[in-house]
């Protein structure tokens, strides 16, 4: 039985992460799961996922949210910890796997084969990229960016006691602009088959 492999990244808002997820589960051959998660929830709890999307890494909102006996009242908390568990429950059972954001890097720490990776930009090649893909201005792309940054932080550090972004926190991080997305994936892949050739 081959030994598990699981590849976690977490990114900043336009270095590309999911595109360069989707290169590496390709290249390992391997699932990979973000968003599409939610899908998965809500056909195991018979509703519609497009209920669910709106609270995807969204952070909790204190003012509106109350926790008794373990029970939230508040929706992104609940879908976050069902994200969670849908990844430790792979885990456990061994299943390898790329996953883009979700806290992986903690809530997945110490299970075999698991490797954390942070992407960052340079804020330059992000807004090119963002505008581009969204067809917005410059200045549109960069307080885009600068949002989605901010709601991931929030929602990362509520969850996990290691900061997003700190370095000290992944086994690898790479600036995703000198090499553009193809160049870091391939840099990528080359950690991660020499981490699997090491262990």
């Amino acid at each position: 039985m081959a030994k598990p492999l699981i590849i976690a990244i977490g990114r900043e808002f336009g270095s590309g992460g999911h595109v360069i997820g989707e290169i590496l589960s390709k290249k390992f051959d391997l699932p990979l799961y973000d968003a599409n998660i939610l899908k998965e929830i809500a056909v195991s709890k018979n509703v519609d996922h497009t209920l669910l999307e709106k609270y995807d890494e969204v952070p909790r909102n204190p003012l509106f949210s109350k926790t008794r006996r373990g029970y939230s009242n508040s929706p992104s908390e609940n879908i976050a910890k069902m994200q969670f568990e849908y990844l430790r429950e792979k885990a456990e059972r061994g299943e390898s796997f790329v996953v883009v954001g979700r806290c992986s890097e903690t809530m997945l720490k110490g299970y075999p084969g698991m490797i954390s990776i942070f992407i960052i930009g340079d804020k330059a090649t992000k807004v090119e990229r963002i505008k581009k893909l969204n067809y917005i201005s410059a200045v549109e792309a960069d307080i885009l960016i600068t949002r989605k940054d901010k709601q991931r932080k929030s929602y990362h550090n509520y969850y996990c006691s290691g900061k997003w972004g700190d370095s000290r926190n992944y086994d690898i991080s790479i600036n995703s602009s000198p090499l553009g997305i193809e160049g870091t994936a391939n840099v990528l892949e080359h950690y991660i088959r020499q981490r699997i050739e090491a262990e």
